[in-house]
């Protein structure tokens, strides 16, 4: 344990720093001397990561946006490759942001370097000739989700399942009251969250439908009360927008959309991340989404995935319904959350056994599934 190891890593995006400061802070505990370089944000950097460059440099998103940025970026992988070659590390973890760091780990694995990618792409639900890249360019798969192991090991990929740091963090019961008390959300009655997606075109695209159905529901249920976390100041500003001429009893919220899912009884959500927190605090929810037709036409034929959630894909069966394209309608999306504010036992004790799955202290296995790997175990 005493010979110094020296291990590279790169982040793209706030997600992928918050799992990399945790992998760094249980590689610390496990080996006091490892030295950090690469790229990552400044949660990496408070762990004493040398980064060789701003990891916002790396955090595109949109066609448009990376065509524009694709010649900064591609400039940036090469000169990362040849430096890291030439810094030798022990071990490569590429965190996320697979259409950068599997070109990085493909380069440096053929240049004999180990190369570890932590959080598997979606390559199990679309484009899945990917893992032939994949198992081309990393040693070892660090996934998330136990589903994705299993789909890697059929394709003889190693990997290791070291579950999701949330189910870490949150906790296995969720203080309603306290919640509601610091959300000024009434103490009695029913409180359904609306989560339409933290990104304009979600909520350009599903906003109107979930407030729609928001009405919808309180003429079923008088009582009823909404509230509604706000990913940024311009997705409030959007939605206030959409909140213009109703009547609903809303209360909007900047971020704090943990305490909202604590707070409320049931969860109106798009599709996305945002369903595992809403699985994780235990509130039964109805997943809805919608895109253009043209897309949904070329996904339906690229998406082999029987379910788009990730409580189903975890359940492996319908635990909670999907109201997908025409079938999301505000009649039918209120329908269908009603019954869940009386009863949604089923579904939160199967949140209950995938969130003990999951609950594995994921910084701490990722670290040793790293060391064990270059023989620092």
């Amino acid at each position: 344990m005493g010979k110094p190891i020296r291990v590279a890593l790169v982040a793209g995006e706030a997600s992928g720093d918050i799992l990399g400061a945790g992998l760094m802070q249980a590689l610390k505990a496990r080996h006091p001397h490892v030295e950090f370089i690469g790229v990552g944000g400044p949660r990496m950097i408070a762990e004493g990561l040398t980064s060789y460059f701003p990891m916002e440099r790396l955090s595109v998103m949109g066609l448009v946006e990376v065509l524009g940025r694709l010649p900064e970026l591609l400039a940036r992988r090469k000169r990362l490759i040849k430096t890291l070659i030439a810094e030798r590390p022990d071990v490569f973890v590429g965190i996320d942001a697979p259409d950068f760091t599997l070109g990085v780990e493909l380069k440096l694995r053929q240049a004999g370097i180990k190369t570890v990618h932590y959080v598997s792409p979606s390559v199990w639900a679309w484009r899945q000739k990917r893992v032939l890249k994949i198992r081309e360019s990393c040693d070892l798969m660090l996934t998330l989700f136990p589903f994705e192991a299993k789909f890697y090991q059929e394709h003889q990929v190693p990997v290791r399942f070291v579950g999701h740091p949330l189910a870490d963090t949150i906790g296995l019961e969720a203080d309603q009251q306290a919640a509601r008390v610091a959300l000024d959300l009434p103490a009695q009655g029913s409180v359904v969250a609306l989560m339409p997606g933290s990104r304009g075109g979600e909520v350009a695209r599903l906003g109107s439908l979930f407030l729609d159905a928001a009405q919808q529901l309180r003429a079923m249920r008088p009582g009823v009360e909404f509230v509604l976390p706000c990913a940024s100041a311009e997705r409030r500003e959007q939605v206030e927008q959409l909140l213009a001429g109703r009547d609903l009893s809303l209360t909007l919220l900047d971020g704090r959309s943990h305490e909202a899912l604590a707070a409320c009884d049931a969860v109106l959500i798009a599709s996305g991340t945002a369903t595992l927190e809403a699985l994780l605090y235990k509130r039964p929810m109805v997943v809805a989404y919608k895109v253009a037709p043209l897309t949904y036409r070329i996904l339906k034929r690229l998406v082999s995935s029987a379910y788009i959630s990730l409580p189903n894909l975890l359940a492996k069966r319908l635990l909670v319904p999907e109201l997908i394209q025409d079938a999301a309608t505000p009649q039918s999306l209120a329908e269908t959350l009603s019954p869940l504010l009386d009863d949604g036992a089923v579904q939160t004790a199967g949140f209950d056994v995938i969130h003990r799955t999951l609950r594995c202290d994921a910084s701490v296995q990722a670290a040793d599934a790293v060391l064990k790997l270059i023989g620092q175990d």
